[in-house]
């Protein structure tokens, strides 16, 4: 498929790979991506990241740097995780349309073309979809579609299929995001955030022949972790003060509960304060209603800082018309 128009031209593909431990699928995965990226006509580069691999990994990825001076290797001092390799190869592409995907030869190089054109449509991030999954387990599949449902309920943003790493983005929407945990996969809502235009699309599912998976329940616990930063950072990142103080607030209403019912039972029923923990209750979710209320004065005073030594903008505008920009 020759993509090569007098729009894109001039464009260029980054492919960037995590790689930990896949020594025997690195020589496969470099021919199929050679066999699918030539005929597409774009200048292309493929880089490799390796993080922290324990066995052949990093000399195969040093050969073919050698063989072919397309292929860039990025090498970890040790292993960070996929998220942290992810972040390097986007920090250090060139190519005005970066494809993240795996190592482990389950992603097909075949669709990198298909999921181009459709960016080459309109679209700023093409995620794909493994709708045809190939991994063996019922119980991950099934985990999976949960955690997917839930992501797109809770973000807005709908997607069959998050953890899909076979993704093209344009530069433009994920520069300057920057990655914890395991938010690699939440990039489309970052994406969101910036106005992209988002479409998903089926695409090839192998079975693993050669390595070990590195996915388990841990991270599944991880990915429900990160899923509950992104949602606040969504909608209570500019105004802090409405998730603690609102806390706080419903912590003090429910200490004047404990204590308005503790007066009730010595006044009315002759109990004594020191006869029932109610007040030392009352005092503990009073104390608890400060505490929340004096985080989230501290967490409004830090995201101003934020903002305000930065120079970041609360807004961003994609166009103005016969309005001068200061250089």
């Amino acid at each position: 498929m020759t993509l090569k128009t007098d729009n894109y031209a001039d464009e260029m593909i980054s492919v960037t790979i995590p790689v930990f431990n896949e020594e025997k699928n690195l020589s496969q995965l470099y021919e199929k991506l050679i066999q699918a990226l030539d005929p597409m006509g774009l200048a292309y580069e493929i880089i490799f990241i390796n993080d922290g691999s324990s066995d052949n990994s990093p000399e195969l990825l040093n050969q073919l740097a050698q063989k072919d001076g397309r292929v860039k290797v990025i090498h970890f001092t040790r292993n960070f995780g996929q998220t942290a390799a992810m972040m390097a190869g986007f920090d250090h592409a060139s190519g005005d349309i970066i494809i993240p995907m795996d190592a482990d030869l389950q992603n097909d190089p075949e669709d990198i073309p298909r999921l181009v054109e459709k960016l080459n449509q309109g679209y700023d991030l093409c995620s794909g979809w493994r709708k045809n999954r190939k991994d063996g387990s019922i119980r991950r599949v099934l985990v999976s579609k949960i955690a997917n449902k839930l992501v797109s309920k809770i973000s807005g943003v709908r997607l069959k299929d998050y953890g899909c790493t076979l993704k093209a983005y344009r530069k433009k929407i994920i520069k300057g995001v920057r990655l914890y945990g395991e938010m690699h996969r939440f990039i489309p809502i970052y994406a969101s955030w910036e106005g992209a235009k988002i479409v998903e699309l089926p695409v090839k599912h192998h079975p693993r022949i050669h390595g070990k998976s590195k996915y388990g329940l841990e991270r599944t616990i991880k990915v429900l972790l990160d899923l509950i930063v992104i949602t606040f950072l969504d909608n209570y990142a500019q105004k802090p003060i409405y998730v603690f103080g609102g806390a706080g607030i419903i912590s003090a209403i429910i200490s004047l509960g404990i204590f308005t019912y503790a007066s009730w039972l010595k006044f009315f029923k002759n109990i004594s304060y020191i006869e029932t923990p109610l007040p030392v209750l009352a005092a503990m979710t009073m104390l608890g209603a400060f505490i929340c209320i004096l985080m989230g004065l501290l967490a409004e005073m830090i995201m101003r800082t934020y903002y305000e030594a930065q120079h970041k903008s609360i807004y961003l505008v994609e166009d103005m018309k016969n309005i001068e920009v200061d250089a």
